[in-house]
């Protein structure tokens, strides 16, 4: 009787695990799809607001036409075997030549229509051509002029945002141990020198590092001509780097680390950290397991963010410092009403942001064992 009552409760405890399994993989499916169709609603919303901006509900179409007739009519000016033409001719081929760029355009059809056809095909990644810009190579494919300053956006953005990263946490850490000291107050009151953007500071810093003092340059990404060997370039490189980091720097440094600092001794404060205090644990064991632990979700959302951020770059930013990115990119395209260039940076930054957002909740629930994905609340 024992062995069968064994047998039965062990077959009891399989059945529980087993429907367990089952109940927590359709938790997460229907999470994992309620959640991937809410994003791609939100990316399709943002993305066709987008065009409705940049076209400015159809005003950029109106001047692209305006664009066109004075184009044409600049042309049967110039050209004397058009300007010989008969009046009644001459408009007619006028006419018809206008009739003709607007179709090769698309300025021939509703704008509403055409909108939602461009955002189809943005959603596929099919961004079409631009209208007067180009890639140094001469390519006028939306795809290539973002690929060819891709490289030069990562290189300043990654940089600056993973060295900003790692030391304001780290020296906020420290911070929290030093709590009221000199050091700790300095960070304070140096504060609000972060309400500044960068380009600000880099335009004093470019008057004092290249216009005075004449010791770096005033912006691009390498000299002119640029050199030869491998490690010159680098090296030219790295110099025309160290401005734009500087004022990234002096904008952003001292609030990351007030931030974190503060971030850090909340949960320095908290009841099991002053527990663990009292049972005599040393100062990197509770730094490591009560504090830096339970704050690790938000220092992947901050981190993964910053990843997110670096694809975007800095209109007026790389503009202060002609750094040739898809900050610089996209200032042009807004100036020059591109936009096919504006809606095609938009569609790939949504797509990263909302592929970030998805993967950060599975990375919730790694890392912190009272997260479970799709439930309501904590376990």
């Amino acid at each position: 009787m024992g062995f069968k009552a064994g047998a039965i409760a062990s077959q009891a405890n399989a059945q529980k695990k087993l429907k367990t399994g089952v109940s927590a993989f359709s938790r997460v499916a229907k999470f994992t799809l309620l959640r991937v169709a809410s994003l791609f609603l939100t990316i399709v919303i943002a993305l066709f607001l987008s065009i409705l901006i940049a076209n400015m509900g159809g005003v950029v179409d109106d001047i692209r036409r305006a664009s066109i007739r004075e184009g044409i009519q600049q042309q049967f000016i110039s050209d004397p075997r058009l300007r010989a033409m008969a009046p009644d001719v001459k408009l007619a081929q006028m006419t018809a030549m206008i009739a003709l760029e607007e179709e090769r355009q698309g300025l021939n059809q509703p704008f509403l229509l055409r909108a939602f056809r461009y955002m189809v095909n943005a959603l596929r990644l099919d961004l079409g051509l631009a209208t007067n810009m180009n890639s140094d190579a001469g390519s006028r494919e939306v795809k290539n002029i973002l690929l060819e300053r891709l490289p030069n956006t990562l290189l300043l953005w990654t940089s600056a945002n993973m060295i900003m990263f790692f030391s304001s946490v780290f020296f906020a850490l420290v911070l929290s141990r030093q709590y009221g000291s000199f050091w700790d107050k300095l960070i304070i009151s140096l504060a609000p020198t972060s309400a500044a953007p960068a380009w600000f500071y880099g335009i004093f810093m470019i008057l004092i590092f290249a216009a005075i003092l004449k010791l770096l340059p005033f912006g691009g990404i390498v000299d002119t001509p640029p050199p030869k060997g491998q490690w010159e370039y680098a090296l030219s490189v790295l110099k025309h780097l160290m401005l734009p980091m500087l004022s990234f720097t002096l904008a952003y440094g001292v609030a990351g680390i007030y931030n974190w600092r503060t971030f850090f001794l909340i949960f320095s404060s908290e009841d099991y950290v002053e527990m663990a205090k009292a049972k005599g644990l040393n100062a990197r064991t509770i730094e490591s397991r009560y504090i830096l632990r339970p704050t690790l979700p938000s220092i992947i959302t901050n981190f993964a963010l910053l990843l997110v951020f670096s694809w975007s770059g800095a209109p007026i930013f790389e503009t202060v410092f002609n750094w040739p990115g898809l900050g610089l990119v996209f200032f042009r395209a807004i100036t020059g009403f591109e936009t096919a260039v504006i809606v095609g940076e938009t569609v790939i930054y949504s797509y990263l942001l909302a592929i970030t957002v998805f993967l950060l909740d599975f990375v919730y629930a790694l890392v912190d064992p009272r997260v479970r994905v799709g439930s309501e609340g904590r376990a």
